[in-house]
């Protein structure tokens, strides 16, 4: 198996098709010098032989949702120039395929959304009660183990694309920081990707980003790349800037894009909608845009013994889904706002 995964690079494939190839962790060195370390179906991570002079520690993680297909797409690809050293990485990097079940059937999960179960809610609650469940879990501990042998520069990006059309097509979540500040280097990176709008948010979470930027410092991104399509679907030159520039960050010792910051626009979480009733309903179109925006006093949604309104002029809709489970976030707003002299 080792000689055919060096030659094929079908990491993906066979995480997919054959997962018992890795009931148990297999390690083995390339010619290159490259170590791999696969751990699990969908979760490989590779060891340069010669690192970086000032080496970085890289989370790539793709499929959280099953059926958002092109960071999978990208990833795959990655995955496959490096086992076949069409590709040497220069810093230690974790791949992790995050829901394998879920892109088998082409949806976004199977019985619960992996994007609320981090930082522990995968075991609150009823507990353990499903794979989704249990893959957080284990992505999670693949996480702490990867960063324990970290440099001092941690780096994740949780790679995803929308369910609808934004107007403003990419876009990156950062984690609430709580006592740390945002960095100018990362959102730089960030547009290099294509990625110029950064929405900051304002409290804990459970997703995974926020997992990785709270538990272990890092710096770590929801990163949104587009719109969901079916495999073999995408137009991947529409990712051209991000398979760029996340190549150079794989592969290059100190890639440091050079980008305007005046050309990223930032926007800060004004409120987050949480459905508490069966009877939500969103008041505009379910084809709205993300980032469309409102006047002041605007009813967003409503449910028994509640009304939403937009509480500003200008204020705009993120991740807008009546369909989500009781208790979840059905709505983020979002505001302007810049980054001042906040700087890492």
């Amino acid at each position: 198996m080792q000689a055919e995964l060096i030659q094929s690079g079908d990491f993906l494939h066979r995480s997919r098709t054959q997962p018992s190839s890795f009931e148990h962790p297999l390690s083995f060195t390339l010619d290159n010098g490259v170590q791999v370390n696969i751990q699990a179906p969908g979760i490989i991570a590779f060891e340069p032989a010669k690192p970086a002079d000032t080496p970085k520690s890289i989370v790539l993680s793709c499929g959280v949702h099953g059926n958002e297909t092109a960071p999978i797409e990208l990833c795959d690809a990655w995955v496959a120039n490096i086992l076949t050293q069409k590709m040497t990485p220069a810093h230690r990097i974790l791949f992790l395929f995050g829901n394998l079940p879920a892109m088998d059937i082409a949806e976004r999960f199977v019985d619960e959304n992996m994007n609320r179960l981090f930082s522990g809610a995968h075991s609150d609650g009823q507990g353990l009660i499903n794979a989704e469940r249990h893959r957080a879990k284990a992505l999670e501990e693949a996480v702490t183990s990867f960063f324990a042998g970290a440099s001092a520069e941690r780096l994740h990006y949780d790679l995803h694309t929308a369910i609808r059309e934004s107007k403003n097509e990419k876009f990156a979540v950062y984690p609430f920081l709580h006592e740390r500040t945002h960095s100018r280097e990362q959102i730089a990176f960030l547009a290099a990707c294509g990625v110029k709008t950064i929405l900051l948010s304002q409290s804990p979470t459970t997703t995974f980003s926020y997992y990785s930027s709270h538990v272990h410092q890092a710096h770590a991104f929801t990163v949104e790349l587009g719109k969901v399509r079916p495999f073999g679907e995408n137009d991947m030159s529409r990712f051209e800037d991000a398979r760029v520039a996340i190549t150079a960050l794989i592969a290059e010792a100190d890639y440091a894009p050079e980008v305007d910051l005046e050309t990223v626009e930032i926007y800060t979480v004004n409120q987050v909608i949480n459905k508490q009733k069966e009877d939500f309903k969103l008041h505009f179109a379910d084809d709205t845009p993300n980032f469309t925006d409102f006047k002041a006093g605007t009813v967003l949604a409503t449910e028994t013994g509640a009304e939403y309104v937009a509480q500003q002029d200008g204020e705009a809709i993120v991740f807008p889904n009546a369909n989500v489970a009781i208790g979840q976030r059905a709505i983020l707003t979002v505001v302007p706002t810049s980054l001042g002299s906040d700087n890492v």
